[in-house]
């Protein structure tokens, strides 16, 4: 009989190991894929990459177990030998090889130069073979840095009193309505696949007060651009007995200041990698969305066109207007027409032909809607009779609110437009693991 009794201690050296300052001139096992190879003569640099990044091991001919020529890219190796201090190396040390196991051995060379410091490929080539193009440094940083932002979410949430929480994706209805959602057949039921977990967060604020969940929501909108996505991550959050959706606002802005101090600390590395200048959360401005649409009206003559919505040339001259201004990278933008919100966002008691909501606009990007929900029973109902909304297959969610809630609110962020603006991207694509759009369904 065999038992576990925790995690099993390997012989390989760990990378704080391999940087101590006491480890030159110490025997060490390192496990990793070769990244490149480059051959000078009576030595090779053999450039293995591990998690942490890459490590510089040199091969000298005679003195190792297997001829040079029997390693090839994209192998995965175990090698043996010392480590030297050596200036030139990216860590200011090195690996002598004296042994090398081959753990793998591709089948078929790399589609991708990825040991380039950037890919010169396009776009689609990235994706088509997205799961080596992410081998590549400068590609796989981009979501070190979105590990980075997810986890600061959650680490900011918990210590403000959330409660993580997974709701269905599959649902009878879609939480916004209209026609935007996958529709399938679940054991000959019709479906919807989740569009947001809204009324689920609603729901639990009346169990645990103040929740969140990352994960998937899906809209089946026929846009094919560069900001879009039909399948993305949502970083929500629901928190009860408010007294003002500027509450909502605030907590969020919180998160951000938290996630960029996070990544100063724990991901410099990538931050250089991608030359990423973190943008300034000290303080967010706020305008209400009529004021907005005036403002840059009279800065930048542009009419009008729309007066219950904002169009992505809008959002874009917001941004511009509060960075030449404020300096600010982010604002607030306030207010929204009742009409574009749904059925659930909270009236404005002073007007009601606009709502307690906001977006959260990041270099002229929407990344995050959010606001003061409807909590009174009566008011609900009245609202979706005022819309002409059926009542059918909101039965459960209506009932959480005929049992009592408290005033809440709560937003959702794009975790995938979040990361592209804040490194810069063009296409939101760049910043999602394996994207699904319009014409997308693989890798």
């Amino acid at each position: 009989m065999e038992f576990l009794d925790g995690i099993l201690k390997k012989e390989t050296t760990e990378w704080e190991e391999l940087l101590g300052e006491d480890f030159a001139g110490k025997e060490a096992v390192l496990e990793g894929a070769v990244h490149s190879i480059r051959r000078m003569g009576d030595v090779a640099f053999v450039i293995l990459r591990r998690r942490e990044g890459l490590f510089q091991t040199v091969y000298e001919h005679g003195k190792v177990n297997l001829p040079i020529s029997e390693i090839r890219e994209a192998m995965t190796l175990r090698v043996r030998g010392v480590v030297l201090e050596e200036e030139r190396a990216p860590h200011g040390r090195e690996l002598r090889i004296r042994e090398i196991q081959i753990l793998s051995a591709p089948a078929e060379p790399l589609p991708l130069a990825i040991d380039k410091w950037k890919l010169d490929t396009s776009l689609e080539a990235k994706l088509n073979f997205r799961p080596v193009a992410l081998r590549n440094i400068q590609e796989r940083s981009r979501f070190k840095i979105q590990e980075g932002l997810v986890r600061a979410f959650r680490d900011f949430l918990y210590e403000q009193g959330f409660t993580e929480i997974h709701t269905p994706k599959i649902g009878a209805r879609g939480a916004e309505g209209g026609a935007n959602m996958f529709r399938l057949s679940y054991f000959h039921r019709p479906a919807v696949l989740a569009q947001s977990p809204q009324f689920y967060k609603q729901m639990m604020v009346g169990v645990f007060d103040r929740v969140f969940e990352t994960g998937p929501v899906f809209r089946a909108e026929k846009h094919n651009t560069k900001r879009h996505l039909n399948e993305y991550t949502s970083l929500d959050f629901e928190m009860g007995y408010i007294d003002s959706f500027h509450e909502i606002m605030a907590m969020e802005t919180g998160y951000l200041q938290y996630a960029m101090e996070l990544l100063k600390k724990d991901y410099q590395k990538e931050l250089d990698i991608l030359k990423v200048t973190l943008p300034d959360t000290s303080r967010i401005p706020v305008v209400r969305f009529d004021r907005a649409k005036e403002l840059v009206s009279e800065k930048y003559k542009r009419p009008i066109r729309n007066p219950y919505d904002l169009e992505p040339e809008e959002e874009s001259l917001i941004g511009q207007y509060f960075k030449e201004e404020y300096d600010a990278d982010f604002v607030f933008v306030t207010h929204y027409p009742s009409k574009k919100r749904p059925f659930y966002a909270m009236d404005d008691p002073e007007n009601e032909k606009f709502t307690l909501s906001f977006d959260l606009l990041f270099h002229g990007l929407e990344i995050t809607t959010g606001g003061q929900r409807i909590h009174d029973y009566g008011m609900l109902k009245k609202k979706l009779a005022d819309r002409g909304m059926e009542e059918e297959g909101m039965e459960q969610y209506l009932d959480t609110f005929k049992h009592g809630m408290p005033p809440h609110g709560g937003l959702g962020i794009g975790l995938e437009r979040l990361t592209m603006q804040l490194l810069g991207e063009e296409n939101v694509r760049e910043a999602c693991l394996f994207p699904r759009d319009m014409t997308r369904l693989e890798p």
